[in-house]
């Protein structure tokens, strides 16, 4: 199909063919429509060598899907990221992050190859040592430098269970230092907050294990069971700290029933007993299925009464984050989320030459705050987060100027290699085709 676009003079950018509405992102790709659509219906598990520990996947293999093709074979990888439907090629091209990112660094970090279809019509694969800086490119690069068509993702050994450690803590600067000093403790397989209010959060710590305590397993996934983030709730209006154990595959679906909470502004009583029992099997609705058939009024009111958005910003500056995502938004709960942040080139890394510890802040659902306006809050948002070195996930609304954009990414190399493979007549820059400013 790249070919036959070379063959046509190259006339119109070319995107992937996948309609809008099938994506993750709560944002509509209005590019589709005049892009050239390139079909790439790649969507098999390839390969799993024990060996290398590595996994050969296509990009449209969901996370659900791997999880369900590996676990039987006594593997997983090191970074589930949370809903099923999300794809090994959006993770890679986007971004994608979980509990046990405090040690694995991001979904990109724990990949070690890449394939590609370029500009040209060629096939490269790309790792840390050949093709490097094409390899440190890709990710966040949202489709702009290539067609992805395989991805080598490392494994590693599964186990049944998760234990987890509830904790509720009181007052920010409590909850700033208990959650950083998590963080940073190897053992932990998994560390995540859930932030119910400025002054109280529960703070989760897991680790992977194959013995369990019969009376303390909690089949969260099942779907009669309360929603994940209200089961946590009970610990703190309870004050009171708990261990359960977990399967390890409702643990990595874990907040998948309720979409995080955004499943409590679509369906109010969706938590209730009589409703899980009763229709609890029906949720989630798709994203897919939410968008398909949203109509551009609702979209609208989405857009202006809704956050959802990811900012990653250095652990150091967690306290002053939650204080402005309170001051800005005023949405709880905030998603806690640790990572590590290697110095690889590439359009996201930490500021100064280490490898530094970063936290994801995830506010999802609808602002509080008496005036709060989308455009005007949001850019006050992405301000403070570029002021920290900190970074916006890709996939949320972004109003960032190409400058402000430009500022928070490290545009050197991915610019470099745009020139160098002749992308500028082949793909949009990244900032126009996901940026606000730019596609309005």
């Amino acid at each position: 199909q790249v070919r036959e676009w070379k063959n046509e003079g190259s006339k119109r950018y070319m995107c992937t063919g996948r309609p809008g509405w099938l994506t993750v992102s709560l944002r509509v790709g209005k590019y589709k429509k005049i892009h050239k659509n390139i079909m790439i219906n790649l969507m098999d598990v390839l390969e799993v060598n024990s060996e290398r520990q590595v996994v050969r996947v296509e990009p449209l293999v969901t996370m659900g899907q791997l999880t369900a093709h590996l676990n039987p074979m006594g593997w997983t990888i090191p970074v589930v990221p949370e809903l099923d439907d999300l794809t090994v090629g959006g993770l890679i091209m986007g971004t994608g992050i979980e509990s046990s990112s405090h040690i694995y660094g991001l979904f990109q970090h724990t990949c070690v190859a890449y394939e590609l279809v370029l500009a040209d019509g060629s096939l490269v694969r790309c790792t840390p040592t050949e093709n490097s800086d094409l390899f440190y490119a890709v990710p966040w690069s949202c489709g702009t430098l290539g067609f992805l068509v395989a991805a080598e993702i490392k494994m590693i050994p599964a186990k049944k269970y998760v234990k987890i450690h509830y904790e509720p803590v009181r007052g920010l600067q409590k909850i700033c230092e208990k959650f950083t000093e998590e963080s940073k403790k190897q053992e932990n397989c998994f560390v995540e907050g859930l932030v119910y209010s400025l002054e109280e959060a529960v703070i989760m710590t897991g680790v992977l294990t194959d013995e369990a305590e019969q009376s303390k397993i909690n089949r969260i996934g099942n779907y009669y069971k309360p929603w994940f983030f209200k089961h946590v709730e009970k610990y703190l209006k309870a004050d009171r700290t708990g261990i359960e154990y977990i399967p390890s595959r409702h643990y990595y679906h874990r907040h998948t029933r309720s979409i995080f909470w955004e499943l409590q502004d679509i369906i109010p009583f969706g938590n209730n007993p009589v409703f899980r029992y009763l229709f609890g099997w029906m949720v989630p609705p798709k994203i897919s299925l939410l968008k398909l058939t949203q109509g551009e009024a609702i979209r609208k009111l989405y857009e202006q009464h809704h956050v959802v958005q990811d900012m990653l910003v250095p652990m150091k500056s967690l306290e002053k984050s939650i204080q402005t995502f309170h001051a800005d938004l005023n949405v709880y709960p905030l998603w806690l989320c640790p990572f590590i942040l290697p110095n690889n080139p590439g359009m996201v890394h930490p500021k100064g030459d280490e490898t530094e510890l970063y936290v994801d802040i995830g506010a999802y659902g609808e602002p509080k705050r008496k005036q709060f306006e989308a455009r005007a809050s949001m850019r006050q948002m992405e301000k403070f987060v570029r002021s920290v070195h900190g970074f916006q996930m890709l996939y949320a609304d972004c109003y960032m100027t190409r400058e402000e954009f430009w500022d928070m990414f490290d545009g050197s190399l991915y610019h470099k290699l745009r020139e160098q493979m002749n992308c500028k007549d082949a793909f949009p820059e990244v900032y126009d085709k996901i940026c606000k400013a730019a596609r309005h």
